[in-house]
């Protein structure tokens, strides 16, 4: 998003928007869903289990690390990741409140 076109949205908008960018990807949703699956640091074992190559899945992590979301740590040559509970949470609140906004209605257009 241009520097310029921000001040058009809200501080909420935004921090929406980038939280969506995080996850706007199959990769990262499967990762995710694996690591909550988990409930556990998962060491090495995401590439075989997700089906994509170690430098694919090593973008995706990069990306949702960046985002906050995932944490790792370092087991001597292993990178092990889980999800950020702190995070997470702040996710789901944010996501919710998002699709609670719109009220239903029997009607549309």
């Amino acid at each position: 998003m241009g520097a310029s076109k921000t001040e058009l949205f809200t501080p909420h908008q935004i921090e929406v928007a980038n939280m969506a960018r995080a996850l706007a990807h199959p990769a990262r949703i499967a990762i995710l869903q694996l690591l909550v699956r988990k409930q556990a640091c998962v060491c090495g074992s995401i590439v075989e289990e997700v089906g994509l190559a170690q430098s694919t899945i090593s973008q995706h992590l990069k990306e949702l690390k960046e985002a906050g979301i995932v944490q790792g740590t370092i087991d001597g040559t292993n990178v092990c990741y889980c999800i950020n509970p702190q995070v997470w949470k702040q996710y789901r609140s944010l996501f919710s409140s998002f699709f609670f906004e719109m009220s239903e209605k029997d009607k549309c257009c």
